[in-house]
C-alpha cells in the first residue's frame, strides 16, 4: 500500500469555536477559508485555516451527545481530535485497518469527495481520516471540505508551514508502529532520536507521556517573537517558544 499520501488536514476540539478560532487567526497570521455547514448533522460548527496547503480546523459542539463533546470530556480538552491524510484509495486503507482489527466508525461520500474515518479507541490518541478528492491530486486543487476558494486565504508572511504533529503515549514506539502500519509507512528516527513517521510535507514524532494524545503541533514561522509576543497579548503563558491553545502545545520554529 504504497502509493500517494499527504497530511491533509489536522482537527482540533475545543468546547466553544470561540474563542479558539479568533486567537489562531490572530496569534499564528491565517486566514479562516470556511466554516462547513454539513458538520452541524453531527452536533458541531466548525472553521478551517489553511496552512500553505495543510489546513488546521477546529470543530466545537453545540448539542450535547456528540462524539466530539465526549472526547473533550475524556481527555480533560487536551490533545488533537483527528489526522486527516489524503491518498490514491481511501477504501482500501479502511479495509487495511479493518483487517488489523482497526474500526471504521464513518463514511463520507459527498462527490468527489469520498473519506473514511477510522474508530480512535482503536487508532488510539485520536480519529485518522483517509480521503480523496476525485480528479483532484494536486494539493492546490479542490478540497471541499475547506470551501470553493480555500486556496485564496492561504497566507505566508506570519506562518509559513505546519512541519511536525507530536503524539504522546506511554509507549511511543509501540504508537508508532501502530499508526505507521496503518497510514502505511515506515517508523524512522526523529533527529531527536524519538520514533517518526515522515510524510511528504510533514512529520509525525511519538513521545513519552502519560496517555496516547495528539500532544502538539509544531510551526514554521517567519518571526518567533512576533507570534510569541501576539500569543501574550491574547493572554496565553509562553514558555520556551511554545504555548498551549486549542487542546495542543503550539511549537514555534524558524
Amino acid at each position: 500500500m504504497e502509493g500517494f499520501k499527504r497530511l491533509r488536514q489536522i482537527c482540533l476540539v475545543a468546547p466553544t469555536i470561540e474563542p479558539v478560532v479568533g486567537d489562531i487567526a490572530a496569534i499564528m497570521g491565517l486566514n479562516i477559508c470556511y466554516r462547513d455547514g454539513n458538520v452541524a448533522k453531527y452536533g458541531l460548527e466548525n472553521a478551517l485555516l489553511p496552512v500553505d496547503t495543510i489546513l488546521l480546523e477546529v470543530v466545537a459542539p453545540f448539542q450535547p451527545g456528540t462524539a466530539a463533546g465526549r472526547f473533550i470530556e475524556k481527555t480533560g480538552g487536551r490533545g488533537g481530535y483527528m489526522a486527516i491524510f489524503c491518498c490514491d484509495d481511501p477504501d482500501e486503507r479502511g479495509v487495511h485497518a479493518n483487517q488489523m482489527g482497526v474500526r471504521t466508525a464513518n463514511v463520507i461520500d459527498h462527490a468527489p469527495y469520498h473519506g473514511v474515518q477510522l474508530h480512535p479507541r482503536d487508532c488510539r490518541a485520536a480519529f485518522i481520516e483517509f480521503n480523496h478528492t476525485a480528479g483532484s491530486d494536486n494539493v492546490l486543487g479542490p478540497y471541499p471540505p475547506a470551501g470553493p476558494d480555500w486556496q485564496k486565504s492561504i497566507r505566508k508572511d506570519v506562518t509559513q508551514a505546519l512541519t511536525e504533529v507530536e503524539m504522546e503515549s506511554p509507549e511511543p514506539e509501540v504508537l508508532a508502529t501502530h499508526w505507521g502500519k496503518i497510514i502505511g509507512i515506515v517508523v524512522s528516527e526523529s533527529k531527536d532520536g524519538d520514533p517518526e513517521l515522515k510524510l511528504p510535507n510533514a512529520s509525525f514524532r511519538f513521545v513519552k507521556g502519560a496517555a496516547d494524545i495528539m500532544s502538539g503541533l509544531t510551526f514554521q514561522v517567519a518571526d518567533i517573537a512576533r507570534v510569541r509576543d501576539a500569543a501574550k497579548a491574547k493572554g496565553y503563558a509562553v514558555s520556551d517558544d511554545s504555548f498551549g491553545l486549542g487542546g495542543v502545545t503550539f511549537r514555534l520554529v524558524a
